[in-house]
């Protein structure tokens, strides 16, 4: 995959013709003022957090699955099912995505554990129901894609995130929206969009963990208090959430809003491609839907079976903006007949 990713830019970086707003840079673009801000007030509201904890108390985690059940005594609000699986195999560590606790709660590899409770784990192959791990690697992919896009243009061209609408694998793209500053009309070239890609493959090859964090409506109005989307977003995000928090993630300095859950790391990604961008016209102006289409890492697909997925995800996505009033309960998507078979 590395040699893929450097391949595509000294490939499609000299054909300056074809390439006018992208940037052609394989280097890592220096931190803003407000990106580190924004870290800064993440790393001491995690640490706050991290330090509340107290007195550390023990918990009861019973893995169920393979190589075998394990029982094991874990600490309260600090070890996490990314820790569990270190303690089981090494196979589990490399290929879980997602944990479910008690057979009930969809819970992200990072996320530290609150009580006793059951813990399998998930992956791109979990049967008979792939269905929740294949929606948090579709959502992952637009986490990853907004990362991506707030540092893939040329300076005099601002990025500013909108969302992503709620990951549904049936309309065959994982998609975020945007607004590009002096950039009104832009149809992108097809090396554009391939520079596009090999920032994602590269962005996932450094292994990245999604680190999850909730927090008050004021701290998150204070960190995206220079996204006039994400500050009218987190008051309506916040009032519907029960603690009337709002869940953030982090993946390397990127923060992003979203209930999740999202899967364990980067390194979990794929062949991706950025196959289109759209041009929206809202009631916030006008915003460009950049969509893409991905595979989890080891899972095979011949050139010709993959370039039919990337023809559907040039199709216009019609998704709405994000629901974030969804729960994370696991609801199984197969029927008892399809479980028996």
């Amino acid at each position: 995959m590395k040699r893929f990713s450097s391949c595509l830019y000294k490939k499609y970086s000299g054909s300056l013709c074809s390439i006018k707003y992208v940037s052609t840079s394989a280097n890592i673009h220096p931190k803003t003022e407000i990106v580190a801000y924004q870290n800064n007030l993440f790393d001491n509201e995690q640490k706050r957090q991290r330090e509340a904890v107290g007195r550390i108390e023990k918990i009861t985690v019973k893995y169920i699955g393979v190589p075998e059940n394990v029982t094991l005594s874990m600490n309260k609000g600090i070890s996490t099912p990314f820790h569990c699986a270190q303690h089981i195999s090494e196979m589990l560590v490399k290929r879980s995505g997602l944990a479910l606790i008690d057979e009930t709660h969809l819970w992200d590899m990072h996320r530290p554990l609150e009580s006793d409770c059951e813990l399998t784990f998930m992956h791109a192959q979990y049967l008979p129901d792939p269905y929740h791990f294949n929606r948090a690697y579709w959502r992952s992919c637009s986490l990853i894609l907004g990362a991506v896009i707030s540092k893939a243009f040329k300076t005099d061209i601002q990025p500013t995130l909108h969302s992503f609408p709620s990951p549904n694998v049936k309309s065959g793209s994982f998609v975020y929206d945007v607004e590009l500053s002096n950039l009104p009309e832009w149809a992108p070239t097809e090396n554009e969009l391939r520079i596009l890609s090999a920032n994602m493959v590269k962005f996932a090859q450094k292994s990245y963990k999604f680190e999850r964090l909730a927090v008050s409506e004021e701290l998150a109005l204070d960190i995206f208090q220079e996204n006039k989307f994400k500050k009218e977003q987190v008051p309506n995000i916040a009032q519907q959430s029960i603690d009337k928090k709002v869940v953030l993630y982090r993946i390397d300095d990127h923060i992003e809003i979203s209930r999740g859950p999202m899967i364990g790391n980067t390194d979990l990604l794929g062949r991706c491609s950025i196959t289109a961008v759209h041009r929206l016209d809202t009631k916030n102006g006008h915003l460009y839907r950049f969509q893409g289409v991905s595979l989890p890492v080891n899972i095979m697909l011949n050139h010709f079976a993959y370039s039919l997925l990337e023809q559907r995800a040039k199709k216009l996505n019609a998704a709405r903006w994000v629901d974030q009033a969804q729960n994370d309960t696991y609801v199984p998507q197969f029927s008892r007949e399809e479980t028996a078979v």
